[in-house]
């Protein structure tokens, strides 16, 4: 029995991993380490598609392990983020308070935010997005609508940019109920939308095949270089308008 058939599996599986601990670090409000564990299962989802392709073991199994690992580390981590920001916002409690394992429980301890709840939308968008991307048989060459793996990049990126831009400006502006809101509209409305986006695979590596695959992998080294995770919107901003273009 040939074991190349199991590795783009295995691959999936990491993703799926580093999405399972990114969950518990996002609950936690450490925003850093999700990050970190999602930049991480984004890394093993590119390649686990590459390794089937390379070792030509391509399944339909491994068409539904990939969306469904996708669905944790790219749909259910960048959810529980936008409620995070959005409770902080508002300066909602915990949403239940600390006791003892062997406590009684009781209803009147939770403290659910519904305004917040709102953050969760990108989680049941990026589950249509997914089914949607499953029985759609046009995107091989593109993608209809912005993939999950690039909007968790994107949603993630405001707590990052908190973090570590040192910008007052910034900080005030993401922490601002209403952007917080109208990003969560913006990106729901990405991930379902019918703009027809290039996917970065290379068939070949000439550049009048790629020069939008080329343009972007440049400028987004060069943004990320000189405005660290403030590129990471303005990166997905020129992904959607070079696709705009080349289309």
């Amino acid at each position: 029995m040939s074991v190349k058939k199991y590795i783009p599996n295995f691959i999936t599986l990491l993703n799926l991993l580093c999405g399972s601990i990114a969950v518990i670090f996002a609950v936690h409000n450490n925003f850093i380490a999700a990050s970190a564990f999602v930049f991480l299962g984004i890394f093993f989802d590119f390649f686990d598609g590459l390794a089937a392709r390379k070792l030509n073991v391509q399944s339909a199994l491994g068409v539904q392990l990939d969306s469904l690992a996708d669905m944790v580390t790219s749909g259910l981590v960048p959810g529980i983020v936008m409620y995070k920001l959005i409770a902080m916002s508002i300066n909602a409690p915990e949403v239940i308070t600390q006791k003892e394992w062997n406590a009684s429980f009781n209803f009147s301890d939770l403290h659910i935010a519904p305004l917040a709840l709102i953050g969760l939308c990108i989680t049941l968008a990026s589950a249509y997005r997914l089914a949607k991307f499953n029985i759609d048989e046009d995107q091989q060459s593109y993608f209809k609508g912005l993939p999950t793996p690039a909007n968790a990049l994107l949603i993630l990126s405001l707590p990052l940019i908190i973090e570590f831009q040192n910008s007052s400006f910034a900080t005030t502006l993401i922490l601002n109920q209403w952007f917080l809101i109208a990003f969560t509209v913006l990106s729901c409305y990405l991930l379902n939308s019918n703009i027809k986006l290039f996917a970065l695979k290379f068939k070949d590596f000439s550049f009048a095949n790629n020069k939008f695959r080329y343009l972007l992998i440049v400028s987004t080294i060069v943004l990320l270089a000189f405005l660290h995770f403030l590129a990471i919107p303005i990166i997905i901003i020129l992904y959607i308008i070079l696709s705009l273009i080349k289309k």
